[in-house]
């Protein structure tokens, strides 16, 4: 019986599955982009209930971009490059993109060329379904379509999703 528990010890001490430090993060690449799970979102100014709100995000699936993790904590930074630290509850891996530039045009194919299907207006937040290497299909229901990721913010320029 003892030997079972020296055993047991041991291979909890040394098993690397225990070595997991929390302030370490999830463990998945930064940056990288997600977006907030609810119309409600406080930003804090550090990683805790501790710090006080900065700014409270209204938007719904709004892209953020994590730029440091710590604890449960992810520094975050929007489309502004405003940063604030939100908990890992409220973000989501769901990608979505915002459009920035002058009313791109949501087209029915990924090159130059393709049909207009609408145009959409600057600051407008559009899921991402998919990417190229030039161009992310997106889509806001009903409409469907295709922009280049030079008009998009929430996907990096050489990012391909499928």
């Amino acid at each position: 019986m003892r030997l079972f528990i020296i055993f047991f010890i041991t291979l909890v001490v040394f098993n690397p599955a225990f070595a997991y430090d929390p302030k370490e993060g999830s463990g998945l690449p930064v940056p990288r982009f997600v977006s907030l799970k609810s119309d409600h979102v406080f930003v804090r100014t550090g990683p805790s209930m501790d710090y006080p709100i900065k700014w409270i995000y209204k938007r719904e699936n709004f892209p953020v971009e994590v730029v440091q993790e710590f604890d449960a904590w992810r520094k975050i930074k929007d489309v502004n490059g405003d940063s604030g630290w939100v908990h890992k509850l409220l973000i989501s891996g769901e990608r979505f993109a915002v459009v920035t530039g002058k009313a791109p045009i949501l087209l029915t194919g990924k090159e130059e060329g393709g049909k207009a299907v609408a145009e959409v207006e600057p600051n407008a937040i559009l899921k991402i379904e998919q990417c190229t290497l030039h161009a992310c299909q997106l889509e806001s229901k009903p409409f469907q379509g295709w922009i280049f990721k030079e008009n998009l913010w929430g996907v990096y320029p050489k990012e391909i999703l499928n």
